[in-house]
């Protein structure tokens, strides 16, 4: 596949996205980057990309995006990735995970698109599956890593009736510059820093022992963007990220030192979530040789430096929750 390829670059002013979209313009690549701008910004679009706005959940905004155009590479990563709160909207999170990535994986077959890079995520194994390999058969628990393993399955099933090749990732806790933080169902690293730029105390659901293994974003969009120029990724599945899980309680206090307070934590009910949640990187290393993760405190570093010149933000609701039962108070609110 030649270097100067036409690619289409979807959440691109979203934060894994822009990202992504920055990525493929150093590598030379022409991109279209579109957003529905839900929860991304404008200033998060790379300069240099033509960028269409609209909602892939619509068929005939997505056709549009092929008129007078053509997509060597199709870079999927426009999603709503709240794991904890699509128990609540199920029916928004397959709309917008399941059935948007099908109406583009549509209009990449009938167009010629040569691979269709996919963003799945960890949530796809469930639970007790540490540290988590490809090789393992997923058992998603929520409806997003549902969403996720449905559309992974769908390319499979897609590449061995069309020829559609194509390149799965599951990263898993990415952080770092451009995040919303205002989103409070999502990304508790933004969180934590939204709360300590406002005095308020970080907010931990449970006793904080849970652990996670966070990801700064130059970690994983740089693997993302290249990737289908790497032969041997072609129709494969790659965890991507940082590989030491730290408790939640431990990243409370990391973050608060890259802001320079002193750790304050709230701790709220348990929600339904799972406690563990690592994986193995080995496949992608093999594959990609990329350089060794960022260490958590130089990453944390570098997103508190660019949440202060961004300052606090109002936290936003989620306005259409579908299921009140057994919702966490803290959201209900």
């Amino acid at each position: 596949m030649p270097e100067s390829l036409s690619v289409l670059v979807t959440g691109a002013a979203g934060f894994i996205g822009s990202h992504v979209a920055d990525h493929c313009l150093k590598l030379g690549f022409k991109v279209l980057a579109t957003d529905d701008l839900s929860g991304g910004f404008m200033e998060n679009v790379p300069e240099g990309c033509e960028f269409l706005r609209g909602d892939l959940r619509d068929p005939t905004f997505v056709a549009s995006l092929w008129q007078g155009r053509r997509f060597d590479v199709v870079y999927h990563l426009a999603a709503y990735a709240a794991e904890g709160l699509s128990h609540f909207v199920r029916r928004f999170n397959y709309e917008t995970n399941l059935l948007a990535s099908i109406n583009l994986l549509n209009e990449s077959i009938n167009h010629g698109v040569k691979t269709y890079v996919f963003t799945s995520s960890i949530a796809v194994y469930g639970q007790g599956q540490t540290p988590m390999t490809e090789d393992m058969v997923p058992q998603p628990e929520d409806p997003y890593g549902v969403s996720k393993y449905a559309m992974e399955l769908d390319l499979r099933a897609a590449h061995e009736m069309f020829g559609i090749d194509y390149i799965v990732f599951r990263p898993h806790n990415v952080y770092g510059e451009r995040q919303n933080i205002a989103d409070k169902y999502r990304n508790v690293i933004g969180i934590f820093m939204n709360q300590v730029l406002k005095g308020e105390p970080m907010t931990i659901f449970g006793d904080g022992t849970q652990t996670r293994a966070f990801s700064h974003v130059d970690d994983v969009a740089p693997i993302i963007a290249r990737s289908p120029l790497v032969e041997a990724a072609r129709n494969q599945a790659f965890n991507v990220g940082a590989d030491v899980p730290y408790s939640v309680n431990t990243l409370a206090e990391e973050v608060a030192l890259a802001l320079g307070a002193t750790p304050n934590v709230r701790h709220l009910e348990a929600r339904n979530e799972v406690l563990h949640a690592f994986s193995d990187h080995s496949k992608v290393f093999k594959i990609f040789n990329p350089p060794a993760p960022i260490d958590l405190r130089a990453g944390l570093q570098r997103m508190a430096a660019w949440v202060r010149a961004h300052g606090p933000c109002t936290p936003v609701k989620f306005d259409n929750i579908e299921i009140s039962k057994n919702l966490p108070s803290s959201w209900a609110k």
